[in-house]
């Protein structure tokens, strides 16, 4: 039974926080900059949440509004409800609730958030006739901290690829969060020690692609606190320790027909791949420098884009190599076709960096666009003028060129929307000018006594 102008999916999730005792809700949404925000409110306003909304200062949010239009309100996805794994139910479970935004002076979504960018890209896709799907790749290490609980940059273990204990002595702390995941919907397909002394991987089923990019933004948050619970810091950030590889979050996407066949595949294909696939990775090729900017954010993003750690640089795709920006990974089955970007790191706003990957991709679609053959030779061996006899380009070297090149391609800013691309420009240029002014202890050590 419902009540009132409760839906029968939001009677669900009252009756789950009564048969649960739930305390607590968290309505979470994420900024501009990716940053997951919450509003807690007692688990007995969760009906009020669902017909009426729960209101919200929009001002103090990066990127949002402006302090005259500051009212904004959640509209909670009775889909995404799920109980946090880590709080000890003896002391009150609470659970979480990803809410869309509503511009309360007009009653639409607010054009600033995150998750309606994307929608605007799946609804896109949908016009054409597809659904999108994604998977991710999400990497992260784990670091001790210090006597006060503050992070530092030592590694937990000694371990390396696909090790295990005694070497991959956090597989302990991965078996817990797999459990926290899980808990909360995720199937966890594996995980693995990644190359890096405590570096780690956890890769999650592919779903449609506004599950994914909630998911990675659950992803952090539960890493996060169940490390913290083992007195572990877990980052996302993409670079932490020089001079080893750093980490990335490849991303899988495919096409899917609204007869649910995979549009990605062609088994008379040489790589069993359709024109739509092929046009649609020329298309993010095409797009590739501006993309960066989204899906590669911060200043550290691209101490991780270099050549000799594993991390794509060279804007081409393969059917072998990792070298590319673009692999289509060997698929076991039809519906497993699809293309893998490697270049996005878990810094990113995923709603952000799928919306523009999308775009970029219907976009190479629906001008037919041609795509390069594949380059299957290592790319990294290659010289500068072997790269340009390939028409291999490379990604933008730092943040500065990568917002350079998305403020110049209009698919890119058209995708985001005027008042997100404004807002995300004027933040990282904030963000690269202030790098450009800072001493790091590299130049102090380099030139201080020397000169």
């Amino acid at each position: 039974m419902t009540s009132g102008n409760i839906t029968s999916a939001e009677q669900e999730v009252l009756d789950e926080i009564e048969a649960n005792d739930i305390d607590f809700l968290r309505l979470q949404f994420t900024d501009i900059l990716g940053t997951v925000k919450n509003v807690s409110v007692p688990a007995r306003q969760a009906e009020k949440a669902f017909t009426e909304g729960i209101y919200f200062d929009g001002s103090s949010i990066e990127g949002f509004v402006r302090i005259q239009e500051s009212d904004m309100r959640l509209t909670p996805d009775p889909e995404t409800f799920a109980i946090l794994p880590w709080r000890d139910r003896d002391e009150g479970a609470s659970a979480r609730l990803i809410c869309d935004v509503v511009n309360t002076s007009t009653g639409k979504p607010f054009e600033g958030d995150p998750r309606y960018v994307l929608k605007r890209a799946l609804d896109r896709a949908e016009e054409m006739g597809y659904t999108v799907n994604a998977a991710p790749e999400p990497e992260f290490f784990l670091f001790e901290e210090d006597e006060v609980g503050r992070a530092t940059t030592t590694t937990n273990d000694a371990g390396g690829y696909f090790d295990l204990a005694p070497k991959d002595l956090a597989s302990d702390v991965r078996r817990d969060i797999i459990y926290g995941l899980e808990s909360m919907g995720f199937e966890v397909e594996a995980s693995h020690h990644e190359v890096a002394e405590g570096q780690h991987e956890i890769n999650f089923e592919y779903d449609d692609a506004l599950t994914t990019a909630d998911n990675v933004a659950t992803f952090r948050t539960v890493v996060r606190a169940i490390a913290a619970q083992h007195d572990y810091h877990a980052t996302f950030m993409p670079k932490p320790i020089p001079k080893i590889n750093g980490s990335g979050m490849h991303t899988h996407l495919s096409l899917f027909t609204e007869d649910g066949e995979n549009a990605f595949h062609d088994g008379d294909d040489e790589f069993d791949l359709s024109d739509e696939a092929r046009a649609f990775t020329a298309g993010i090729l095409e797009h590739a420098p501006a993309i960066t900017a989204v899906a590669n954010p911060t200043v550290n993003s691209y101490k991780r884009l270099v050549p000799g750690y594993e991390a794509p640089v060279y804007v081409a795709w393969s059917d072998r190599n990792r070298s590319s920006l673009i692999r289509k990974p060997a698929a076991r089955v039809p519906a497993a076709s699809r293309v893998e970007l490697r270049s996005p790191d878990p810094s990113c706003n995923p709603y952000l960096a799928i919306a523009t990957m999308i775009h970029a991709g219907l976009n190479g679609i629906e001008q037919d666009l041609e795509c390069p053959d594949p380059v299957r030779e290592n790319i990294y061996e290659f010289d500068e003028e072997t790269r340009e006899e390939y028409g291999i380009t490379t990604l933008p070297s730092n943040l500065g060129e990568a917002v350079d090149a998305l403020e110049a391609d209009e698919a890119i800013v058209d995708a985001l929307g005027e008042h997100v691309s404004s807002k995300f420009v004027d933040a990282k240029r904030q963000e690269f000018e202030e790098y450009l002014v800072d001493v790091s202890q590299w130049e102090l050590d380099r030139y201080l006594e020397t000169f």
